[in-house]
C-alpha cells in the first residue's frame, strides 16, 4: 500500500508562491502516475497537473504555466510548484494516482489566495 501525506499549503497574496510536498509510502511509488487536484468550495475535485513515471507532466489549462509539477522517486515524493498565485486557486490539494483506482484520499493541504 501507498500512503500519502500533503504539506506546504498556507495563506499567500495573489502573485504569490507556494510549493506542496506529497510524500509517499511504500516500495511502489516509482510505477505510479501521480497528480495533484483540488477541490474549493462547491465544487468538483480537479485534475490540475500529473506527472507519470518518466517525468512528463499535463495540466489543466488553468494552472498551465503557471504551476510545475515534479517528482524525486528515490524521496518517494511528488512536489508541486505554485507561482503566480490567483484567488481562484485557493482550495484543498490532494495528490494521488492519476488513472486508475485512486488510494485513500489524504487529508489535503490548503491553499488560500487572499489579499
Amino acid at each position: 500500500q501507498v500512503q500519502l501525506v500533503e504539506s506546504g499549503g498556507g495563506l499567500v497574496q495573489p502573485g504569490g508562491s507556494l510549493r506542496l510536498s506529497c510524500a509517499a509510502s511504500g516500495s511502489t511509488f516509482s510505477i505510479y502516475v501521480m497528480g495533484w487536484y483540488r477541490q474549493a468550495p462547491g465544487k468538483q475535485r480537479e485534475l490540475v497537473a500529473l506527472i507519470t513515471s518518466g517525468g512528463s507532466t499535463n495540466y489543466a489549462d488553468s494552472v498551465k504555466g503557471r504551476f510545475t509539477i515534479s517528482r524525486d522517486n528515490a524521496k518517494n515524493t511528488v512536489y508541486l510548484q505554485m507561482n503566480s498565485l490567483k484567488p481562484e486557486d485557493t482550495a484543498v490539494y490532494y495528490c494521488n494516482v492519476a488513472g486508475g483506482v485512486p488510494l485513500s484520499w489524504g487529508q489535503g493541504t490548503q491553499v488560500t489566495v487572499s489579499s
